[in-house]
Formats: structure tokens, C-alpha cells, sequence
């Protein structure tokens, strides 16, 4: 006969997620963000936590804050016990045959990849519906919100994961055609400066990349910064700005004469776009065929 679970003994489960977020990122903002909830609502959960367990979980000084010798005791606890719950559920999930397959990618990688292929691979698969999110805070793939990921790592991932690698990381400036006649007959990178070159907030780091690597002295401006690259390829159709590309996402463009490649500067970097599933997961005929059909794709 199973033994009855006090409950009583339970800390307050809500407050838990508060917890872990704040334990990984040493930052109760950083949690509050990452759980879509208010910095004070993070705190509340962590005293929630401490007065139950009659323990102080992190120590405070100034601004910075770190998990205590208990509140790193209690995290491998809580980390353990959450992982194992989500392992419970996602199996559960996968298990149902009528649940869409979930694709975890990013604005960009959806718009200008992913959405003009979906048709064809429908087309062969009638029988499996997607349902595309590109909600993910990080670059990382996350099982919560995919079951497949189309994603960009800098390493391949470790074995309990199936990676198949797509295309380069690689980055090149694209503008239109009114935009490039600003520009000398034969352009070099050192003439890009002092045009409009929009940045992506997350990838602050490409321009500076991209420069040094032709051997140029940049210093961002900092005027046009969006926060995906699927807006800054808009704003160099519209004329308004150099975009930088880190993928294919223009192709279809370049090919139309929609866009063109002002200077043939290309630096490829560490990493890759790819396709991502837990190893398991293939067991799924539809995470099967997801990743053997889109895999098999040429990337431009």
C-alpha cells in the first residue's frame, strides 16, 4: 500500500519557480523577466519560501544577490524535482497523437525561412498539424515550447539531443538598390561607414564582428537598433538602413533584386542554425518526419 504524502510538509509550490530563476541568474530582476512577472512579485515568492522553510535562501549586498549554503542545498532539491515534472509532462504531451507538433524558432528564422517551406512539407504530411512558437527568451532550445526546434547554437549539444546543422552562421550586409547607389562604383566595408546601419539588439556584437574582420576601426551610432532581424531586413528593403544577415534570410531577396550585397564581405562564425529534438522524442513519427524532411533541404 502506497504511503499518504503529508502535504502539509510541502513549501509553497508557485513560489519554487521564483526560486530556481533566481538561483540560476543571481538576479531576482533577471527571474521577474524571464517569468513575465514584477520584480516584487519574485521577492514575495522567495520570502514566501523563506519563511516557510525558516531559512535565509539568498544574501543580499547592495545590488548583487547569491544563493546562501542552504539556498544552494535546497536548489539541487528544486531543480531536480522540477526537471522531473517536466520530463513527466512533456512525455505525456508527445504521447498525444492529436497534439500539434510544436516548432520552437525565432521571428526571423519563421518569417524568412521556415514559413515559405511549410507548405510543401503540409503537403506531403496532411496529416500533421504544426503549430510554430517564437516566443523563447533565449537562443537555447527549450522542451516547453517545442517539441522540434529550429535553432542557432555554437556547439552541438550533448547526446541526449538530436542535432542536424543547416546552414553557417554567417554575416553579410544587404540594402537596396536606391541605398547602394549612395555608395562608391566599386564599394569596399570602410564605405558603409557613415551610412544608416541598423542594428539588432541582441547581436550588438555582428557590425563589430563584421569590421573588424575586414580590418576597420567601427564605432556603433547606436541611432537605428531594432529587436529582430526580421524588422531590419524591412527597413533595408524600404532603403532606410544597411541590414547585417546572419543566415539565409535574404535570400529569396537577393534573388529577386529586392536586395543586393553591397560589398562581398562574408565572416562566418562559430556555430550554426540547425535542427533540434531530445533524441527520444524520434520515437514521434511526426518529430520524424519533421526533422528528415526539413533536414534534407537545401538552405538558400
Amino acid at each position: 500500500m502506497t504511503t499518504k504524502i503529508d502535504l502539509r510538509k510541502l513549501p509553497p509550490l508557485n513560489a519554487l519557480k521564483g526560486f530556481e530563476a533566481t538561483t540560476r541568474r543571481h538576479s531576482v530582476r533577471e527571474a521577474a523577466d524571464e517569468l513575465c512577472v514584477t520584480h516584487p512579485a519574485v521577492s514575495h515568492q522567495i520570502q514566501l519560501l523563506e519563511n516557510d522553510l525558516g531559512v535565509q535562501l539568498f544574501s543580499r549586498e547592495g545590488r548583487t544577490i547569491a544563493p546562501t549554503a542552504e539556498g544552494r542545498l535546497f536548489y539541487g532539491y528544486v531543480r531536480r524535482a522540477l526537471d522531473t515534472l517536466i520530463e513527466a509532462a512533456e512525455t505525456l504531451r508527445r504521447s498525444r497523437v492529436e497534439q500539434p507538433l510544436r516548432v520552437q524558432t525565432y521571428v526571423t528564422a519563421s518569417i524568412r525561412w521556415l514559413a515559405s517551406r511549410i507548405p510543401a512539407f503540409q503537403e506531403q504530411h496532411p496529416d500533421i498539424r504544426l503549430q510554430l512558437s517564437t516566443c523563447a527568451i533565449e537562443w537555447d532550445f527549450d522542451e516547453t515550447l517545442g517539441d522540434v526546434g529550429l535553432v542557432y547554437r555554437e556547439a552541438p549539444p550533448g547526446p541526449e539531443f538530436e542535432w542536424v546543422p543547416l546552414f553557417d552562421y554567417a554575416l553579410y550586409p544587404v540594402c537596396n538598390a536606391a541605398m547602394r547607389k549612395r555608395m562608391p562604383e566599386r564599394p569596399q566595408p570602410k564605405d558603409l561607414i557613415g551610412l544608416p546601419l541598423v542594428v539588432v539588439y541582441t547581436e550588438t556584437r555582428n557590425w563589430d564582428n563584421w569590421f573588424q574582420a575586414a580590418n576597420i576601426d567601427y564605432v556603433p551610432d547606436g541611432r537605428i537598433v531594432v529587436d529582430t532581424e526580421a524588422m531590419a531586413l524591412q527597413m533595408a528593403l524600404d532603403g532606410t538602413a544597411v541590414a547585417l544577415v546572419n543566415g539565409p534570410f535574404a535570400s529569396d531577396d537577393l534573388k529577386a533584386g529586392r536586395l543586393v550585397m553591397p560589398v562581398d564581405h562574408v565572416v562566418r562564425c562559430p556555430g550554426a542554425w540547425g535542427l533540434i529534438c531530445r533524441r527520444d522524442a524520434l520515437e514521434n513519427p511526426k518529430v520524424q518526419a519533421f526533422m528528415q524532411w526539413f533536414g534534407r533541404l537545401p538552405s538558400a
